[in-house]
């Protein structure tokens, strides 16, 4: 078994323009954004979209910048123009209970008609009850009333008159009240002086005929007041009965110009009944008085505010079904708010300053909102799990009772809400709900899952070409030639560093078009190009690269120690991966190991000092399982190894430097060197196979650079798994650098493939497996396992001197 040098077109994936089928993005047709490789994920939206039963609500998961959202909103908005608009929701005033206002649904352009038709409304009242009830007609009629009344006080105040003047008293009205003075025999008013010389009988005849007098004062009072009761009454019922066809007249009207079947048909009749016996129990407040007209004309002001529509919901402008994204998820925009006016230290408020939020106003349409938005407020959770429970809305203004000053409060009445919900998170929130609220995420039965690469294609890579043309539209930037295109695919493949897969995180995507148009512009060109693309590239590495930097200057400054040229005995050097978040780069890391006789095996020195992940644990023990099994016609192995990722002081993570690990401790077992320029990355399992590792670009990219800026020679290269083979999407220096055979990059599926190439020996290990087996004596392994004999003979003798030591004692 040999290793494989692979081919310079091997290394990477090269896009033919021509195969694009387009000279510039500019000709591609414009239209709604392709769901590029998310089959799944449009099949189980579209589905969970036509779902009209309760609980079929979407979760859509998937990273940022998948076009997660782009895409639901752009396929909510049109499978909601498809459907009916929903109706309008308008607050009323409750006449029964102010406190607590009617909701009312009517069809979508009525609820503004309500309004201007109850506007219209009080308008009319204030200009057409006073002329009413000023009219020829209504006076006669008022007079007559008035003068029976006036007919019957004044023959019942003629008859108190007489009773008053026969007991020699003057009665006569002042300011609205009875006043009655002692007439004395001089016919005038008796003056205090007189009265006090009246004798003692005639004063006690005078306090008689006083104290008859207010009796009978009391008993004509009793008589007049029903009088004035009935007169009142019978004035209110003039006045009613002549205002009540006009009202009659334009209630209808608006019954009338609201014939549209509605569901809250009954409350809106019920509501202008009220409205109707309201104003009837309140005419005298449209009636000009000479006195307290103010006063009269606030309560009035008062009266009709009680009239107007609080419109929450207006559909009217809609033509389908509403589809609201909401990014800002607090509790009033979601939910709806009361709105509070201080008016002398008390919060005021009432029917009309009732706030609907986007919940409702989505009603009968879709709402789109991102879990994390509504996990960082436990009060809006907490409040849409009750939704999704019950399916109303209850406007309430949370904290009204820590308010600074006293509030007024309302209970608006709670409405059925149907809106279908599309909650938009990562995979990681999305078990997380599943598992800590599983009551909530039964409510979610359609997952859309959108995947973070898919397969690549000609429809794919024609699919991707619309995008880019789309977001040049979109962003008015100039368009892309096909070459250009071509290198933004090839740059998606490489993001998922395989040549079969493209990148769905497209606004990765999307900012590099927007950067290669700069690095157009820059030029004054009105086409990008691919060599913008490259530059927008290059440029993107300068901005973030500063780390990787660093680290290379201090392998070329001595610092850390990497051997780039000859051969070692137990070091090589393995090759890691630097994930910053905004950047990822490769690279090298020296691994040595040191072997001697003993009885403790593998040591990790990164294990004991607690700087090793589980997974680089794992992979060790595969190793020393490995090697176990190599050398088991052996065992027990009398061997003390130990191996150290030199210079590395911020801990280790990951198994595919395990490979190297292996060719480290084989070469201080058998003291053949490895060459030191060829660097190793690679898994190993239990069997000996080399397994695929993630960042091979970078891995291979970084070591590539040092060597590079210390000279290539022509020897140095890279061992990397066969099955890696599909990942390769090396840069162009690299590809080139095979080109030239200045830099080479070695496969191998199995661990004595790769030994052979960095010992320059054979392996040893035969082709077919064996129970017990002498290696070679010239192999690698059967150095190795001269090694071990000798060790195990050394461990023989320490322990017969031990035993001999102990006797003595």
């Amino acid at each position: 078994m040999t290793t494989t040098r692979l081919a310079p077109e091997q290394l990477s994936l090269r896009i033919d323009p021509a195969s694009l089928g387009f000279d510039d993005t500019s000709t591609l047709p414009t239209g709604a954004l392709p769901w590029i490789g998310q089959e799944r994920a449009e099949t189980a939206a579209r589905f969970g979209l036509a779902m009209d039963q309760p609980d079929y609500n979407l979760f859509v998961l998937g990273e940022v910048g998948s076009g997660r959202a782009t895409l639901l909103r752009q396929l909510t908005r049109a499978v909601a123009a498809e459907r009916p608009v929903p109706p309008d929701l308008c607050y009323l005033h409750n006449f029964d209970a102010p406190e607590r206002p009617r909701a009312l649904r009517m069809p979508a352009g009525q609820g503004r008609e309500l309004r201007q038709l109850m506007g219209k409304l009080s308008r009319f009242l204030q200009s057409e009850i006073p002329l009413r009830l000023s009219s020829e007609d209504f006076k006669a009629e008022s007079e007559r009333i008035q003068n029976a009344y006036q007919a019957e006080e004044a023959k019942a105040y003629g008859e108190l008159v007489a009773f008053a003047e026969a007991r020699s008293f003057n009665l006569f009205r002042e300011s609205g009240h009875l006043v009655f003075t002692l007439i004395g025999e001089k016919g005038a008013a008796l003056t205090e002086a007189e009265a006090r010389t009246l004798s003692k009988d005639r004063r006690a005849e005078i306090d008689k005929a006083e104290q008859e007098l207010r009796d009978e004062i009391a008993r004509f009072l009793e008589k007049t007041r029903p009088m004035l009761r009935v007169m009142n009454e019978g004035l209110a019922a003039l006045r009613r009965q002549t205002v009540k066809p006009l009202l009659d007249h334009e209630l209808q009207t608006i019954r009338v110009s609201l014939k549209k079947q509605i569901k809250d048909s009954v409350k809106l009749g019920s509501y202008l009944d009220q409205v109707q016996h309201d104003v009837l129990e309140h005419i005298e407040l449209f009636i000009a008085q000479d006195s307290d007209d103010e006063a009269r004309q606030e309560a009035l002001a008062q009266l009709l505010l009680g009239y107007r529509v609080n419109l929450v919901v207006d559909n009217a402008d809609l033509s389908g079904a509403p589809v609201i994204a909401e990014d800002n998820p607090v509790f009033h925009t979601l939910f709806g708010r009361i709105e509070y006016q201080a008016e002398e230290d008390v919060m005021m408020t009432d029917f009309f300053r009732v706030r609907a939020g986007s919940l409702i106003r989505a009603h009968g349409g879709f709402l789109l909102l991102h879990l994390r938005d509504l996990l960082a407020d436990e009060l809006v959770w907490e409040k849409l799990r009750r939704f999704m429970r019950s399916g109303r809305v209850q406007i309430e203004e949370p904290g009204s009772s820590l308010m600074p000053m006293a509030a007024v409060s309302l209970q608006p009445e709670a409405v059925d809400v149907e809106t279908k919900i599309v909650l938009i998170g990562s995979v990681d929130e999305y078990y997380a709900v599943q598992e800590a609220d599983p009551e909530f995420a039964r409510h979610f039965m359609v997952k859309v899952d959108f995947a973070e690469s898919f397969p690549a294609s000609d429809e794919t890579r024609a699919a991707s070409a619309l995008f880019v043309a789309h977001t040049c539209r979109k962003l008015g930037l100039p368009h892309l030639s096909a070459p250009a295109v071509a290198r933004l695919i090839e740059d998606a493949h490489r993001q998922v560093d395989d040549q079969t897969r493209q990148s769905a995180i497209f606004a990765r995507t999307e900012a590099l078009v927007a950067e290669s148009a700069g690095m157009c512009r820059a030029r004054g060109a009105s086409r990008v190009e691919r060599e913008d693309v490259d530059a927008a590239l290059d440029a993107r590495r300068q901005r973030h690269n500063y780390p990787e930097q660093r680290l290379r200057e201090s392998i070329a400054e001595g610092e850390r120690l990497i051997t780039l040229h000859g051969e070692q005995v137990g070091q090589i050097n393995g090759l890691t991966q630097i994930d910053l978040g905004d950047w990822r780069f490769g690279l090298p890391v020296r691994v040595s190991a040191r072997t001697h006789a003993g009885t403790q095996g593998l040591l990790n020195i990164e294990r004991e000092v607690e700087m090793s992940g589980p997974i680089h644990d794992k992979g060790v023990l595969i190793l020393h399982s490995y090697l176990t099994a190599l050398f088991a016609h052996l065992a027990p192995l009398a061997l003390n190894a130990s191996i150290v990722f030199e210079q590395e002081y911020h801990g280790v993570e990951g198994d595919s430097a395990s490979c190297a690990e292996l060719f480290a401790v084989l070469s201080a077992l058998s003291g053949v060197p490895l060459n030191q320029g060829i660097a190793v990355t690679g898994a190993l399992n239990q069997h000996g196979e080399v397994l695929p590792v993630g960042g091979i670009n970078e891995k291979i990219e970084g070591w590539f650079r040092v060597c590079e800026a210390s000279g290539l020679d022509g020897r140095q290269g890279v061992l990397m798994p066969a099955r890696n083979l599909r990942h390769l999407m090396l840069e162009r220096p690299v590809v080139e650098a095979v080109e030239q055979g200045r830099f080479h990059i070695h496969t191998a599926a199995h661990l004595s493939e790769g030994l052979e190439l960095l010992t320059g020996l054979p392996s040893g290990l035969p082709v077919a497996p064996a129970v017990e087996v002498d290696y070679p004596a010239e192999s690698v392994l059967g150095r190795a396992q001269q090694t071990l004999q000798a060790y195990r003979r050394a461990c023989q003798r320490a322990g017969s001197a031990g035993r001999t030591r102990r006797l003595r004692t």
